[in-house]
């Protein structure tokens, strides 16, 4: 295969599939090593510098997004309904979630010292937030990490770019709050298993 041929074979990959590839995916498919399909990659970052088109890396996958100054154009011939911006609580728990990742609704909660269910429902509704699994700790609490929607709603590539955290000072962390769970008499878990 022709180094034109891979840049438009991975091309073509990426058109359809929508969501973002594994480079492994790539070399397979396109019958290749890393080094290649890296070089495509390149090529094609280029090729649409100056278009509409973006190729986004998405914590080391590809996939092409449309560019930002182009969404009211698209907003208006699909007829979206315009995004409603994220609530200062949104954005308070978007950062707890993914700054600690990944944590549970109690964890938010412990962090923001409010009921915050119905921020992290949302979050999820919004698909900025995902489940991650339950927890091995009792109640078996679903944990709750960001997605790829998350990272490309605030331009980043990985989870490296988050900015620092300012100093952490006073802060607690999940493991704070699990032994303080697991130390605390008055809590019904802990009763339980004394009478056993």
């Amino acid at each position: 295969m022709t180094n034109e041929q891979l840049v438009c074979a991975v091309e073509a990959i990426l058109f359809a599939s929508g969501d973002p590839v594994e480079p492994d995916r790539l070399c397979a498919a396109c019958g290749c090593g890393i080094s290649r399909i890296e070089e495509a990659i390149e090529t094609l970052k280029e090729r649409y510098e100056n278009s509409a088109i973006d190729l986004l890396t998405l914590n080391g996958s590809y996939q092409f997004a449309t560019k930002k100054e182009y969404s009211q154009y698209i907003k208006n011939a699909l007829e979206i309904k315009r995004n409603s911006a994220l609530s200062p609580a949104a954005m308070e728990a978007l950062a707890i979630v993914a700054y600690n990742q990944p944590v549970t609704k109690g964890f938010v909660e412990s962090v923001r010292g409010v009921d915050s269910s119905g921020v992290v429902n949302s979050l999820v509704d919004k698909g900025l937030l995902a489940e991650a699994g339950r927890l091995d700790l009792p109640g078996r609490p679903i944990a709750y990490e960001t997605t790829d929607n998350f990272l490309r709603a605030f331009k980043l590539s990985s989870l490296k770019d988050l900015p620092e955290l300012p100093e952490q000072t006073g802060q607690i962390t999940m493991e704070e709050v699990i032994e303080s769970a697991e130390n605390d008499p008055d809590n019904p878990i802990n009763r339980e298993s004394e009478k056993d």
